[in-house]
């Protein structure tokens, strides 16, 4: 009976280092189809093309009995939300992932809870609070985790190898973008930042979360094959073999995408927006480790360094935010109260 409480108490935890497992694995699988010549927009096209057939039977089946009023405004901010959350934020991921490495992108993307809450506060969606303990450890917070940032970018220090498997030696090519890679990561930070104030007028004028989801990814599907066929229309670009890349994309979609979704959202309503945030430094750790013994990449003295400030500058955000739990609004003729989004959706 104590070993049943005890596994019941401990599922969100369990949930939380699932999906961090999860979505390492896809993160350095992710790495080796760029570098071995995947078109990006390809990619998340058929990821959420995919990710779409998954969601659509729990819209169909838990909101089939639910008022769908799907107004222009509606579709407006599905539009937004499709555009901030996949098609700019994922492409750009992908693109920063390609031109630097999956340890460098996981680290720049701790800093969208940071930049959200940037945003947040000067849209009035929320407040700085700085006379009180929690806003002060977010503001401290805020700053540890830039200071981070910036040495993570700028500074780079000795380095050194774990090892690699000399089969894959080769699956990993040679950096020579760096600073774009860069710019790519930080725009992706960027929209995704965005994309949590979207959802947050989203969910006021239509809080069906799953038919939101599966229309989100039709929409974004749409909007990435036009970006992507802007970007390149050579058939060899967009066409699907049985390879790593299709084995990466089907894992995305049918297993990742999902799994976040859910996995998410079940911990949220559990634990409150913050706990899936606590984890995600996790995935951190293992992209460094794992990337570096499997594929040889060098760890420098400014990652390490970098990435510890990050990581403790994400916890004294998050326990400020604890503090400060943030409810929506309620939506227009809605009679319950919808949680805020969380802060850990994942690309």
């Amino acid at each position: 009976m104590e070993m049943k409480n005890l596994f019941m108490a401990s599922r969100p935890v369990l949930a939380m280092l699932l999906l961090q497992a999860l979505g390492t694995a896809m993160q350095l699988l992710l790495k080796v189809a760029l570098n071995k010549g995947a078109f990006v927009y390809a990619f998340v096209v058929y990821r959420h093309a995919i990710a779409t057939v998954c969601v659509a039977p729990l819209a169909f089946f838990f909101e089939r009995n639910k008022e769908k009023k799907l107004t222009f405004e509606v579709w407006f901010w599905l539009f937004m939300n499709a555009i901030t959350g996949v098609t700019m934020a994922v492409g750009l991921f992908y693109y920063g992932v390609r031109d630097t490495t999956a340890t460098f992108a996981s680290n720049m993307i701790n800093l969208v809870p940071i930049i959200t809450f940037a945003f947040s506060t000067v849209f009035g969606i929320e407040k700085l609070l700085l006379k009180t303990k929690a806003g002060k450890m977010k503001i401290a917070g805020t700053i540890i985790c830039l200071v981070g940032a910036l040495i993570t970018i700028l500074y780079k220090g000795k380095s050194f190898h774990i090892g690699h498997v000399h089969m894959l030696e080769n699956s990993i090519i040679k950096k020579t973008h760096w600073a774009r890679g860069t710019v790519m990561l930080l725009s992706s930070c960027l929209s995704l930042a965005i994309w949590y104030i979207v959802q947050v007028e989203l969910l006021k004028v239509f809080p069906l979360k799953y038919w939101g989801t599966m229309l989100t990814f039709i929409i974004a599907a749409a909007q990435s094959t036009v970006m992507g066929l802007c970007l390149n229309r050579s058939k060899a670009a967009w066409q699907l073999e049985w390879n790593l890349q299709l084995a990466t994309i089907i894992y995305s979609g049918a297993v990742v995408t999902p799994a976040i979704f859910l996995l998410v959202s079940w911990t949220v309503k559990k634990r409150g927006p913050t706990f899936p945030s606590v984890f995600n430094p996790l995935a951190l750790i293992a992209v460094a480790f794992l990337e570096a013994l499997i594929f040889g990449e060098e760890i420098s003295l400014g990652s390490l360094l970098g990435m510890s400030i990050v990581i403790a500058g994400l916890y004294s955000f998050l326990w400020g935010r604890r503090q400060e739990p943030v409810v929506l609004p309620r939506p227009s003729g809605a009679a319950r109260e919808v949680s805020r989004v969380p802060e850990s959706a994942g690309l």
